[in-house]
């Protein structure tokens, strides 16, 4: 049997990869992880699958489904949102497969970045204005942050930023991105990016503090800060020029 860790998207049931549905409904295992996983995802599940919902249970507990349907010679979707790359918990799943011998695939899947991207009808990489993203969260009550990697040494770098897990902290992160980023800079905050129930807010690191405050939103969201997200006035990409030299084809 496989493992097959499926990212499943942002939140939309039809922005899962057509790989991802295909695992999902040939297993008879689906393991997922609770309300980030919408319901008409597990709709696609392989008529009577054993269902199981993992927000309540531990890792060790995880970990024994997953080898018990091994031991059972069955294969098992393992639905995380977003993508499985980009804070997931995957990483220590996958070491305690490994060894164990239980074998395991990853299908990536849209992040939530690129669906909040995508909602605010922005690139994130605008030529003359951006073109690194840094994707990070914030300590709080998680696992703490590696040395080196606080918001103020990031922002250093006047990067667009795109902060997961964090938005519980947003007056903590405006007061850290401050002083790199400017009271004028932009930022937008999107919760429950591609959903219905979609939310997205637009501002500046002076104000966006107190419309998250009044919007209610305190989970399932990420923030996003840079120039990028205002920028009208800027150099076309060289990838379209009319005076580039194309004899060596696209790249």
């Amino acid at each position: 049997m496989t493992v097959y860790f499926v990212g499943a998207g942002p939140g939309a049931a039809d922005l899962i990869t057509l790989r991802g549905l295909e695992r999902l409904r040939s297993s008879p295992v689906c393991l997922y992880a609770g309300s980030l996983v919408p319901a008409e995802l597990l709709e696609y599940c392989a008529p009577g699958a054993r269902l199981v919902d993992t927000a309540n249970l531990t890792l060790g507990q995880i970990v024994e489904e997953l080898a018990a349907a091994h031991r059972a010679g069955l294969d098992v979707a393992r639905l995380h949102s977003g993508d499985p790359s980009v804070f997931s918990a995957v990483a220590e799943q996958l070491r305690r497969l490994d060894a164990l011998g239980v074998p395991y695939e990853i299908v990536p899947g849209v992040p939530a970045f690129a669906a909040a991207a995508a909602s605010l009808g922005r690139e994130l990489t605008v030529p003359g204005v951006g073109q690194t993203v840094i994707l990070t969260r914030t300590s709080a009550r998680a696992t703490p942050m590696p040395e080196g990697e606080d918001l103020a040494t990031l922002g250093a770098s006047g990067a667009t930023m795109v902060l997961h897990l964090a938005v519980q902290r947003i007056d903590a992160v405006v007061a850290e991105l401050l002083p790199s980023y400017g009271a004028d800079c932009p930022v937008a905050v999107v919760a429950r990016a591609s959903r219905a129930d979609e939310v997205i807010l637009r501002g500046t690191l002076a104000g966006i503090a107190a419309m998250v405050h009044e919007a209610g939103i305190r989970r399932t969201a990420v923030i996003v800060v840079g120039r990028v997200l205002a920028a009208e006035e800027f150099p076309d990409s060289h990838l379209y020029s009319a005076h580039r030299d194309r004899s060596c084809g696209a790249s």
